[in-house]
């Protein structure tokens, strides 16, 4: 009976040491990153040799999302687990309601620390934070000194952001203009090119970020602890953030937990934003809160198979006065809805409207390819003025250049994924309006950018 005593009493001590010990946590993420743009999501062009060694030690989402394509209304739905209109953040430079909580001090209670550095949180929304936080440009000095001076048996879980590779974009480095790929649904002038070769050097910028973070880390902690990568949203391009097609609300994923995940795994659950910190508590051993939102996709990091959504559901209205657009979309495995409230008014972005030498002026070329070529007209007329409703078949047409809505064969599917959006939005309580005014065919630029900026790239 001793011995059997004995057993149990050590068999406990292993389970409490090893099966229940909350693990470190490290959160890392991108500003204006879209999937596509990273090698372990299929780029051939962009070195991310980082976030790719993240990848082949762990599990990539083939299919991770955000709930909105700007920045503040996508990390309030992060760090609180709710959607825009249930907490308040929901066109960008919004915050959530003084009476909505973060889930940071969810950790705190489960006995951690917890510090932010970098860009997190956006706007004032840090100081409703209670976690540690620093300024937003990245200090691995400071990242050291704080990892240093917390106590050895406290769990931590570190946030880190970069600002890369959100606008404004650094001269190329690495990258020739002639050698990038250029998106379907982008018009290839050499401005693009060089555009397009000023954003992958940013990539590459927050991929070095996030190396650096994790060699710090991994000093420390070894690899035994729960990674997580993503980005807030899709990078700033035409058809990317601020809009719901794939290129603005896809985004990486990559999750490494030595003992919970494998390597080189792929997952096709689709997830959101909003199940990050859910997941994460839930990781740490904390009871489901059914109030949220979102929901831990725990359970799909060792079973591949395992589904966690059916419906992502995405949301954007404005970002001042540069953006005034609101769209509202619905997406399956297989077919994505959209539908833009106001299809009378002129869709505009920051860089297309402010067109500044690091962050836009690139669209002088689109407009003067549109004068004189026809498929680049198509591309202008798409990008300023959309129809009401918007329905891909995103197996055959995964980049969304063919919209089925007016096509009879698909009414069926149509009128499915109409109601389903209506439903939501409705259970969302979404008023469908913006504050801001917009901006109406024939009337000019109210925001008057300089006309007399030449194209960006030598002629």
């Amino acid at each position: 009976m001793k011995h059997l005593i004995l057993i149990l009493s050590l068999f406990t001590c292993h389970h409490f040491l090893h099966g229940d010990t909350k693990p470190n946590i490290l959160v890392f993420l991108s500003d204006d990153l879209s999937a596509r743009d990273l090698g372990c999501y299929g780029a051939t062009d962009v070195r991310t040799p980082n976030m790719d060694r993240l990848a082949a030690e762990g599990l990539t989402y083939d299919k991770a999302f955000i709930i909105s394509p700007a920045c503040a209304p996508s990390r309030t739905a992060l760090l609180t687990g709710l959607t825009p209109d249930h907490s308040g953040a929901k066109a960008n430079h919004t915050y959530k309601h003084q009476h909505i909580p973060s889930l940071i001090p969810e950790l705190n209670k489960l006995g951690y620390r917890t510090a932010a550095f970098g860009k997190i949180a956006h706007g004032k929304d840090v100081s409703d934070h209670s976690f540690h936080h620093h300024d937003k440009s990245i200090d691995p000095a400071a990242i050291e000194a704080w990892l240093d001076a917390q106590p050895e048996e406290a769990p931590i879980a570190l946030f880190v952001g970069t600002k890369d590779p959100h606008v404004p974009w650094p001269q190329p480095d690495g990258y020739s203009p002639e050698e990038v790929t250029i998106p379907p649904f982008h018009i290839d002038t050499p401005d693009t090119r060089l555009f397009r070769a000023m954003y992958y050097t940013d990539v590459t910028r927050a991929d070095t970020d996030l190396g650096n973070t994790l060699a710090i880390v991994e000093q420390r902690w070894g690899k035994d602890f729960l990674a997580l990568f993503s980005s807030d949203h899709g990078a700033q391009w035409p058809f990317g953030k601020w809009n719901l097609y794939d290129e603005g609300i896809r985004v990486p994923l990559i999750v490494r937990w030595p003992g919970h995940t494998s390597p080189q795994s792929r997952s096709v659950a689709m997830v959101s934003w909003i199940d990050i910190i859910p997941t994460l508590l839930d990781a740490a051993g904390a009871p489901a809160d059914l109030s949220l939102d979102g929901a831990s996709f725990k359970g799909t990091l060792q079973n591949l198979s395992k589904p966690h959504r059916n419906r992502i559901f995405t949301t954007h209205d404005n970002d001042g006065r540069a953006n005034v657009y609101p769209i509202r979309s619905v997406r399956a495995h297989r077919w994505k809805y959209i539908r833009n409230l106001q299809p009378g008014w002129i869709h505009s972005t920051h860089s297309d409207r402010y067109r500044k030498d690091n962050a836009g002026a690139y669209h002088w070329s689109w407009e003067e390819a549109a004068m004189h070529d026809k498929t680049a007209a198509l591309i202008m007329n798409r990008y300023r003025q959309r129809l009401g409703e918007e329905l891909y078949d995103l197996e055959k047409d995964p980049d969304e250049l063919n919209n089925l809505a007016g096509d009879p064969q698909f009414a069926d599917t149509l009128l499915q994924f109409r109601a389903e959006l209506d439903a939501w939005m409705n259970e969302q309580g979404d008023s469908q309006k913006v504050a801001p005014e917009p901006w109406l065919p024939g009337q000019a630029d109210l925001l008057e950018p300089r006309s007399d900026w030449p194209p960006y790239y030598p002629k």
